[in-house]
């Protein structure tokens, strides 16, 4: 039986690469045909599955993936893994789950139309510099042998601009569970958590749910609305800065039609007391949330730097517009509003789209990629 190290460096089975991670150990202990060890600094304990907790000592965030990805790369040649995965940007592992995307990509896009304060903060920033040499290093690094791209915009991000032979980059999205996230289920407590917000029943409405606020949009969500004096904005999701979320709604004169519920355990009754998802975020290399809306009948406002719209149909299933743009946002939600009629066909459409995207046919991809790697020669040399 062979092998076959992931890494994460920081492992929690409730977040979304960790139940990627969780999957695929689980099919892996069922299969017999891998051997799964998990390398993370914190971990939780899965059974039967051999874990190797590395803790080197840090300070600051360069120290800390620096001195992460030297104890992995040991952990790793110590146990003897034929097949090493990384979803960290580890030089010397064979294959790299791009479940964050490509760091440049990420910068550039955060930088478009940046103050030159914000340009200088970044320039200066010696985490971004280190994560360029790294993630460099990394794609060009003759141990890579499989980069695993959860859209074709990742896939591209990562042929452009660093050369990877694009037989070597398989795009295998994430999958949806829609059993769980369906429009039925998903419904059961609109007319409460409505009331629960002050949300009149007959509402047009846009749900958001995410962190990282900056990143995702919430600014141009709330813009979004602004003009649409019926819509109404939940989001979702926690940020340290929320402040500054909710001083934008009340210049923007939408602070009784934007909602802030803080992070939520039960998100499917969120999608839905909506109409609606909305995602203007700068960069997302898939978007999990964007499958989960449309397995639940909801339409998708996202950017043109979503993967996730890469599943949507224009005007049918969804709208998209460049992040930045806020005209073209306010527009998309009028031509949302406009379409009403349609909601619940698009829904359905929306819902069928995502319908093969189950997590065993994510999983059952992976296994394929592992024993063609497998198939062609062991990888043992990982790192050297």
């Amino acid at each position: 039986m062979k092998r076959l190290a992931i890494i994460r460096q920081k492992y929690n089975p409730a977040g979304g690469a960790e139940r990627i991670v969780s999957a695929i150990v689980k099919q892996l202990q069922a299969g017999g045909e891998f051997s799964p060890l998990l390398i993370s600094r914190n971990w939780e304990t899965l059974p039967g599955v051999e874990t190797v907790g590395i803790k080197p000592f840090y300070l600051g965030s360069v120290w800390r993936d620096w001195s992460f990805a030297r104890a992995a790369r040991a952990a790793w040649k110590k146990a003897g893994a034929d097949l090493v995965q990384s979803h960290e940007r580890i030089p010397g592992c064979h294959v790299f789950r791009a479940g964050d995307g490509v760091h440049a990509a990420w910068l550039d896009a955060r930088l478009e139309g940046a103050s030159w304060w914000r340009r200088l903060s970044t320039f200066c920033n010696p985490y971004h510099h280190f994560m360029l040499r790294t993630e460099r290093a990394m794609f060009r690094h003759p141990a890579l042998r499989a980069v695993i791209c959860n859209s074709e915009l990742v896939r591209d991000d990562v042929v452009g601009r660093f050369g990877v032979d694009p037989r070597r980059c398989a795009v295998i999205r994430n999958g949806v569970d829609s059993d769980f996230f369906n429009p039925a289920a998903a419904r059961e407590q609109r007319e409460a958590l409505r009331e629960r917000y002050g949300i009149p029943q007959t509402a047009p409405v846009l749900v958001y749910v995410g962190s990282g606020f900056e990143r995702k949009g919430v600014a141009q969500a709330l813009r979004a609305i602004a003009p649409h004096a019926a819509v109404h904005l939940v989001v979702v999701g926690g940020d340290k800065k929320l402040a500054r979320y909710q001083s934008l709604a009340a210049r923007l004169g939408v602070s009784e039609r934007a909602h802030f519920t803080g992070p939520q355990r039960d998100v499917r009754s969120y999608y839905g007391l909506a109409d609606g998802f909305i995602l203007p975020t700068l960069y997302e290399p898939f978007g999990s949330v964007v499958i989960e809306a449309m397995a639940c009948g909801l339409p998708v406002l996202t950017s043109t730097r979503c993967g996730g719209a890469e599943l949507l149909e224009p005007g049918v299933t969804g709208w998209l517009a460049a992040a930045g743009d806020a005209a073209a946002w306010q527009d998309n939600v009028a031509a949302w509003l406009a379409a009403r009629a349609d909601w619940p066909r698009s829904g359905e459409l929306a819902r069928a789209r995502v319908a093969g995207l189950s997590e065993s046919n994510m999983v059952a991809q992976m296994l394929a990629l592992y024993r063609e790697l497998s198939a062609v020669g062991g990888g043992r040399g990982a790192g050297e």
